[in-house]
């Protein structure tokens, strides 16, 4: 599947989680941010992981 697009929908509660398991793409400042300028494909398992382990299910993979 190529992936296009992360985002990380309204209510990051700065758990650090998708950082953790991501932090290639990931980054926390107030909230969760997506870095810019990052090739998705290349952490198409880790996206996943990161978009399943979410406590509030925030994070979109597409």
């Amino acid at each position: 599947m190529a992936i296009n697009n992360v985002a990380i929908e309204d209510g990051c509660i700065t758990c650090g989680v998708c950082e953790s398991v991501c932090p290639e793409v990931f980054e926390m400042a107030d909230i969760a941010k997506v870095k810019a300028g990052v090739d998705f494909n290349s952490f198409e398992a880790q996206l996943k992981d990161a978009a399943d382990q979410c406590p509030l299910s925030i994070i979109k993979v597409s």
